[in-house]
């Protein structure tokens, strides 16, 4: 019985910091009067809310009249884009993204296409880049809106999102970026990048979950989400999720404080495992950029096995990972970011991503390659397509 436990799977949720916990306690049980109240036990969370809303604002670089509070990110990407393409609908119905976003962006574009709008999904290169010269060919008259992820939930890869910005905001079209795996990890400026809409989720930096925000840069066209009281300024109904808001304000704040220190020592663990696994395991491939994605990513393909064989064999030995995004862990068909950067749907079945995180060490990552090597090549020798195979020879995927 193995009684070590390595998580290696923060790009799907992350614990919960102490601090944070702590911060929300008391709007559960002692200030839990609804903040839409006028007396004074109420307004308690009013205040609290306000406070979260200058937090989230002062990490973004943003005014806390522009940060708007949602259920997830997956609901504050579905309210950029369908809250500016409905309110721009007279200007255009062209919107462009990329075919490596998630899910929430996908799925959003392709019901607004059922709508009668038109979505140019860019392709990107082997690394999963778009450029700003792509982005400008794609423009139409018609362009209403542009959405493109900061950084890339599977590959981790880090798109050029101030050059971008740059971009639309000189030809006037609103810019979109879904940066529910950058918040919290790489430091972002919205005014800086000329960002006009982003979204992010607080479970990503050790906040709640069940908590997201929308950054709304002032003056942008958007139509309101949910319809029904005045809370968040008229554009959000429901009664605000207090104690969630005062976590994610709480976790934003100390996320953002040491990010460039968290962010040396996550590259550190990252570019070792990196070296080793290629270094030490034939028949590997690295998906994403090499050094523009996130500090704490890692996505390798090992041919002749599949990814799901090899997560249940490290998680007999106590270390939890993943195959790609656990919005899609229940599919079977390959990861449709792997197939965009031209990894064959063969190997893109025998992937496995690895997201470091504030209380991974080195002892970990030896751990990790005193392992992962003997179960890579345990699965190896009971895969037919490996018989015959000579270490150092070519591969066939190759």
């Amino acid at each position: 019985m193995n009684n070590r436990f390595v998580y290696l799977d923060h790009a799907a949720t992350t614990a919960m910091r102490p601090e944070v916990y702590e911060a929300m306690q008391s709007y559960f049980i002692e200030r839990y009067g609804n903040p839409s109240s006028i007396y004074s036990f109420a307004r308690d969370g009013k205040k609290a809310i306000e406070g979260a809303r200058d937090k989230v604002a002062g990490a973004l670089g943003a005014r806390a009249e522009e940060i708007f509070f949602t259920g997830s990110g997956t609901e504050a990407d579905n309210w950029a884009i369908k809250g500016v393409a409905y309110a721009n609908k007279f200007k255009g119905n062209h919107i462009i993204t990329t075919s490596i976003e998630h899910h929430a962006v996908l799925n959003t574009c392709q019901y607004l296409e059922g709508d009668g709008f038109e979505v140019t999904y860019l392709p990107v290169d082997e690394n999963g880049l778009v450029t700003p010269e792509q982005v400008e060919r794609a423009i139409k008259s018609n362009t209403i809106l542009i959405s493109i992820m900061f950084a890339n939930n599977e590959i981790g890869t880090i798109q050029p999102i101030a050059e971008i910005g740059k971009l639309t905001r000189k030809r006037g079209i609103y810019f979109h970026t879904d940066a529910v795996q950058a918040v919290g990890n790489v430091p972002i400026n919205v005014a800086e990048m000329n960002i006009d809409l982003l979204s992010l989720s607080g479970h990503k930096f050790y906040g709640p979950k069940g908590i997201g925000s929308l950054y709304i840069r002032k003056g942008v066209k958007i139509t309101s989400f949910l319809h029904g009281g005045a809370q968040e300024r008229g554009r959000r109904a429901s009664t605000e999720n207090v104690p969630a808001i005062v976590g994610l304000g709480k976790a934003i704040e100390m996320a953002s404080s040491n990010i460039e220190e968290e962010s040396r020592k996550l590259i550190a663990l990252r570019d070792r495992t990196i070296d080793e696994v290629m270094k030490g395991i034939p028949f590997v491939k690295l998906n994403g950029h090499r050094s523009q994605r996130l500090p704490g990513n890692i996505n390798f393909s090992f041919e002749f096995i599949e990814g799901e064989s090899v997560l249940l064999m490290l998680d007999m030995k106590g270390i939890a990972a993943s195959t790609g995004s656990a919005c899609t862990s229940g599919s079977l068909d390959p990861s449709h970011i792997l197939l965009a950067i031209g990894v064959l749907p063969e190997l893109a079945n025998g992937s496995l991503r690895l997201t470091f995180g504030e209380e991974n060490t080195q002892e970990d990552v030896d751990y990790l390659l005193e392992v992962l090597p003997a179960i890579v090549e345990r699965l190896r020798e009971m895969s037919p397509l490996y018989e015959g195979v000579e270490i150092g020879g070519k591969s066939y995927a190759v």
